[in-house]
């Protein structure tokens, strides 16, 4: 069993509510220089849930389940970033309004430059969800340490999350950790440098085709749990030779390039103390069983 300072943290409520798609009708421009022009981020997504692929969909950085936010006008500020920070993955979420009211949910990501939390309910909740519902969120996890191993940096992982991960000591001092997949730090793409890794994701780039086949990366499912090689996520998101980093998949394929994939980061050390293993079951689905497992769920139609 894993020593932490669990009994330490603090739980803090915070507060959101479903936040409206944004889209000018513009055309974009994808990394072929192939106009665009497609949904995406924000709302209610119906039929996209953790446990799903991450590619294929008639879509651009596509969210899982509800997207919510608390300052709709000012998605930078102090008050949605308090809210992108303190909640953490798997932390539970309860709508207190409206004919929703008393649905339970499971933070399953935040999405940087969106600043959206991503949160996902049972279909017969999401039918009944509006955009006015507040949603209240128990939030625990920042500050959560790894007592034996101090050298690996916890960060918006909830304890309940951190439990269901299966960590293994060995007895060299690492710790091996069941992943879906694994990606070669050179794929990391928006997002990099960026210091806010309690906050947001950065992006897997799916620009290059072969890169996609030979690592197999169009097999990743939202809700995924990944180790990204030779990235530094302790103070930033960085390049560093043999640094490790484990994040979850928390939105879908992007067609802009340098983006793909995001993924929240969950832990990460300088030195090869992580050890992934490969693990298809390693999915906020399977943990939680929410999402496309959720008992009653529809079966995904594509």
């Amino acid at each position: 069993m894993l020593r932490t300072n669990e009994n330490a943290l603090v739980e803090i409520s915070v507060q959101c509510q479903v936040c409206h798609p944004t889209r000018t009708g513009r055309w974009s421009v994808d990394h072929e220089g192939k106009p665009f022009l497609l949904p995406g981020m924000g709302g209610i997504a119906y039929n996209v849930k953790v446990g799903d692929p991450a590619f294929g969909w008639a879509a651009d950085h596509v969210e899982p389940g509800a997207s919510t936010m608390l300052e709709e006008k000012e998605p930078s500020g102090s008050r949605n970033m308090g809210l992108n920070f303190h909640v953490c993955i798997g932390n539970e979420a309860r709508v207190i309004t409206g004919d929703a009211k008393g649905a339970r949910g499971i933070v399953t990501g935040h999405h940087g430059g969106a600043e959206h939390v991503l949160i996902d309910f049972a279909d017969k909740d999401l039918e009944k969800l509006t955009h006015d519902d507040k949603i209240l969120i128990r939030t625990v996890g920042q500050g959560l340490k790894l007592l034996d191993w101090p050298d690996v940096v916890v960060v918006n992982t909830s304890p309940a999350l951190l439990k269901k991960m299966r960590l293994k000591p060995n007895r060299d001092g690492t710790l091996t950790v069941p992943v879906a997949k694994i990606i070669p730090g050179y794929l990391m793409g928006s997002g990099i440098g960026s210091t806010s890794i309690g906050t947001g994701d950065y992006d897997i780039m799916d620009t290059d085709e072969q890169m996609v086949k030979e690592h197999r990366l169009d097999e990743l499912r939202l809700g995924d749990i990944v180790a990204i090689t030779d990235h530094d996520n302790r103070y930033g998101r960085s390049y560093r030779r043999g640094a490790i980093t484990i994040g979850v998949v928390i939105h879908g394929y992007c067609h802009n390039g340098g983006h793909g994939p995001g993924v929240t980061t969950l832990l990460s050390a300088a030195k090869p103390m992580l050890k992934p293993k490969l693990d298809r079951n390693a999915n906020l689905a399977n943990y939680f069983r929410i999402g496309r497992l959720r008992p009653g769920a529809k079966k995904l139609k594509r």
